[in-house]
């Protein structure tokens, strides 16, 4: 069986670079693309290297970049330009293969196996591809080439920027088991916890310990995981048509202010849960599902979950549930400082609506009706044109657009534990 080829390219501090491509007198100081701090929508998206010698990160809040550089320049994201930019580079890789497989806007798989007689070989493939999208588009992109998906990344994150790294099976003890365990995809913060509390540190202490360990401490996730530490990862790169399929749609929020009780946070859900479903009929999918997770402000959280039992894509009946799993799991002794809702169980939506004992047919209908209406409009004349009575009672509570600022990043394999209710 032939062996595959799969590269791992990454845009180089993706949304800081592109301002820079638009705005050259960037590159001369310490700056970084975040949100609005005065919004408590405060973190920092990407950043230059300037910003990165003054020990600025991605992830952190704009309080902390500045403790660290006080100098720094914080510049708002542009999505659109994002948004264009990156499809550029990405047609790029499909002039060198069919299947490109997007992991956010600035990543991408390309499986490169069929199409060597075409490219020559994938470390030439890796270097016309990189100088290219430098030529033509302004941007560095670091490479990764291996023989799965999850080492192509892994090489793409080790030589930064502007870097290819070659992976394969004779060298990737050498190159990654050395590595911390949390540079391994899907090792997040709390499998790394979990991880470091066994003693396992590096992707090589992973890689050997016993399996049926982790699998009794951590389920089918530390299967994998230990899998993917051994270089075994049989996932294919999908092709633009092969998209794989949305499981969950969700969107939380950070909040302008702490609230402390259901009716503060209810409007805010409500603009979490219209998001929500107009994703969901945009995906032709209904939910069964519904899920809630909070922050609090000494930033503990929780969550829960619940089956509805019936299946739906209305904004009222998602919000009705995650109020009914707020009122349960949430006792708002400590102030909440972010909420998201999520819709799993997904299934096609039905052309004809079986009569359900449980639900009210006809107000289905005219919530359905309204939430197709708000979202026709919203689509003409933009996301405010529109806008529910009570989200108008705390406007700065409730003025973000969730589904147009919020649905551009890659969504992990594993998002945290939840309590099923």
């Amino acid at each position: 069986m032939k062996e595959k080829i799969v590269m791992h390219a990454d845009i180089d501090h993706c949304y800081a670079q592109i301002e820079e491509m638009k705005f050259p007198a960037l590159r001369d100081v310490p700056m970084a693309v975040g949100g609005h701090e005065e919004k408590r929508h405060g973190i920092i998206l990407a950043k230059n290297d300037l910003a990165k010698k003054a020990g600025v990160k991605t992830g952190e809040s704009l309080r902390e970049a500045y403790d660290k550089c006080p100098q720094l320049l914080i510049i708002p994201p542009s999505y659109d330009d994002y948004t264009y930019y990156t499809s550029l580079v990405k047609d790029i890789y499909r002039e060198y293969s069919d299947r490109v497989e997007s992991f956010g806007l600035d990543e991408a798989w390309i499986d490169l196996t069929d199409s060597g007689r075409l490219i020559g070989d994938e470390m030439s493939a890796a270097e016309k591809i990189q100088q290219r999208v430098l030529r033509e588009i302004g941007l560095t992109v670091s490479i990764g080439v291996s023989y799965n998906k999850v080492f192509a990344k892994f090489g793409s994150d080790l030589r930064k920027p502007f870097g290819i790294t070659h992976i394969t099976r004779q060298n990737y003890r050498q190159l990654v088991w050395p590595r911390p365990v949390q540079d391994l995809l899907y090792v997040g913060p709390a499998t790394n916890r979990k991880l470091h509390s066994r003693g396992i540190l590096t992707v090589g202490e992973l890689a050997c310990y016993p399996v049926s360990y982790l699998k009794e401490a951590m389920g089918a996730a530390g299967v994998m995981i230990h899998a993917f530490a051994n270089g075994e990862d049989p996932s294919e790169v999908a092709g633009s048509a092969e998209a794989p399929p949305v499981k969950s749609v969700g969107n939380a929020m950070t909040l302008i202010h702490d609230v402390v009780s259901a009716e503060e946070i209810r409007p805010v859900c409500f603009v979490l849960a219209e998001s929500v479903a107009s994703r969901l009929r945009d995906h032709g999918m209904e939910a069964s599902l519904v899920s809630v997770s909070v922050r609090r402000s000494d930033m503990t959280w929780n969550g829960c979950q619940q089956q509805l039992g019936f299946k739906t894509d209305v904004s009222e009946e998602l919000l009705e549930a995650a109020m009914r799993l707020l009122e349960r799991c949430c006792d708002f002794s400590v102030p909440i400082r972010a909420v998201g809702i999520t819709a799993g169980s997904l299934s096609p939506a039905r052309h004809g609506r079986q009569l359900d004992l449980f639900v009210d047919e006809e107000t289905h209908d005219r919530r359905r009706c309204v939430d197709i209406v708000m979202d026709r409009i919203r689509g003409k004349y933009g996301f405010y044109a529109v806008r529910r009575a009570c989200m108008m009672v705390d406007e700065p509570l409730t003025s973000f657009n969730p589904k147009g600022d919020h649905t551009i990043h890659p969504i992990g394999y594993f998002q945290g534990r939840k309590m099923v209710v």
